[in-house]
């Protein structure tokens, strides 16, 4: 089954603590709807650039989705 990596992405001065905070959140959706996936983090990128992100199947993509609205997607490699 594939894996995907959703992103969020944050800018700004403010843009790697937000980062670091809505993996927080994402933790948290992951725990209330027993996903089976638990594979999150954040980057950042430059000092204006920062991502927080998740790792979903093709089975919850949709669900992730239209629920927290990510930026972009893309397939997951690890």
């Amino acid at each position: 089954m594939r894996k995907i990596k959703l992103i969020w992405d944050f800018r700004g001065e403010a843009g790697a603590k937000t980062a670091e905070h809505h993996e927080i959140h994402l933790k948290e959706y992951i725990a209330i709807e027993k996903l089976p996936l638990n594979i999150t983090g954040f980057d950042i990128l430059n000092d204006m650039h920062a991502i927080a992100w998740m790792v979903v199947t093709d089975e919850h993509m949709i669900q992730v989705r239209n629920s927290l609205k990510p930026h972009r997607g893309e397939l997951y490699e690890g």
